[in-house]
């Protein structure tokens, strides 16, 4: 599967990055007239480019290293860093200014598109993002000033629900693009815990990402029961989500037998899809190859189903028509593809008589392609020779 569809697709619908309203810098650190920190400002402020601004911050730096002021400091690096795309330094230095007492937005934000950006994880991101709506509350809820109409505090105050409302969404995005990166199920499963707990309402505005998040975390922690039930709601939360609809098939499949189910679902997988579209910045091979995975998947799901219902109704073809369509879809998938051939090898085996000569030839397919089918293939590839006096 192509990197860059396997990533859309797989973190379902994925939110569209939001601009974000201008955020003051450094909004608790004053500082006053003909100081070493009001020198930095004009230095900084006046600088032709970002590495002159960096130089400003690396001197001040160098000689206040424990200033109070430094939180600030590490700030203005990561507007600097952040002009340049030096992601790491972006991320030195904002980890660096929030791991003090201070806390503000601009530094929060800094971190998490540098982390979006560079491709990084940590367990320390996810600490920043749950920490993101206490700040933001912080942030835009401050009191009635004094000698101010309630007309300008109006405005005011809407101006700063937009700012909230675009920082959360900003969040939520950065969190939905970190969470594919996390391998270890437990982590994923813990940080999907914090953000609904930190986020309460993106547990109804993000019904579906979140939904579909728990549904690949609890399959990758090998929980088919709770897969199953976060399954039925990403695909309820989101009726468009091929993959979704093509996983939660396989598992009623393979994981938690339901043949009439899977088929349910792997034909609406199927259905979705035929219509999908190319999104912008694949080339066609790629999206024909993701496509065609989809397509594959589905039909191999079909195809089980199809033959497990053929013991009782004693009819393969079907299952063998589906069976056949899968492998020769999912030639980009080899552990798909094996599985398709290894259970077509069986479904000639079924016939009455058994078609030796075409399990022969699937299962053999089946035994040159690496994945976890490759060995179950080998083993009936020889049985069927032995029956076939080969």
């Amino acid at each position: 599967m192509r990197k860059n569809l396997h990533g859309l697709l797989l973190a379902g619908c994925l939110l569209v990055a939001v601009p974000l309203g201008a955020q003051q810098v450094c909004p608790g650190l004053p500082y006053v007239a003909d100081t070493p920190e009001d020198e930095l400002m004009q230095a900084v402020n006046g600088a032709e480019g970002p590495q002159e601004q960096i130089a400003a911050l690396d001197k001040y730096a160098e000689a206040h290293s424990d200033s109070k002021f430094m939180p600030c400091v590490h700030e203005y690096y990561t507007l600097a860093y952040l002009k340049l795309n030096n992601y790491d330094k972006v991320i030195e230095h904002g980890e660096k200014g929030l791991s003090s007492d201070y806390q503000d937005m601009m530094l929060i934000l800094n971190v998490l598109k540098a982390y979006v950006a560079s491709g990084k994880i940590s367990d320390t991101v996810f600490d920043i993002i749950m920490k993101a709506p206490d700040q933001i509350k912080a942030e835009t809820n401050p009191p009635k000033p004094p000698n101010v109409s309630d007309a300008e505090w109006q405005k005011a105050l809407e101006e700063l629900a937009a700012q909230a409302s675009d920082e959360v969404g900003y969040a939520t995005y950065a969190f939905f693009q970190l969470l594919p990166r996390v391998t270890d199920p437990a982590k994923r499963l813990e940080a999907l815990d914090k953000f609904v707990k930190a986020f309460p309402e993106a547990e109804s505005k993000n019904a579906a990402q979140i939904s579909y998040a728990y549904f690949i975390a609890y399959k990758m922690a090998n929980q088919p029961d709770k897969a199953i039930e976060y399954g039925e709601k990403a695909v309820a939360a989101d009726p468009s989500n091929t993959v979704a609809f093509n996983l939660l098939a396989y598992d009623y499949a393979f994981a938690q037998p339901n043949p009439d189910k899977a088929e349910q679902y792997a034909r609406k997988a199927l259905e979705l899809a035929q219509a999908m579209k190319k999104p912008e910045g694949l080339s066609d091979e790629q999206f024909k190859s993701e496509q065609n995975n989809q397509l594959g998947m589905a039909h191999l799901t079909l195809g089980y189903a199809a033959f497990v219902k053929a013991g009782k109704t004693k009819k393969v073809g079907p299952a063998i028509d589906e069976l056949k369509m899968a492998s020769d879809l999912l030639e980009a998938n080899p552990a798909l593809q094996g599985q398709a051939l290894f259970y077509l090898g069986n479904a000639y085996e079924f016939q009455y008589p058994a078609n030796h000569k075409g399990a022969i030839e699937a299962l053999a397919k089946a035994s040159d392609l690496p994945g976890p089918w490759q060995g179950p293939a080998k083993d009936l590839l020889a049985k069927v020779k032995k029956a076939a006096g080969q």
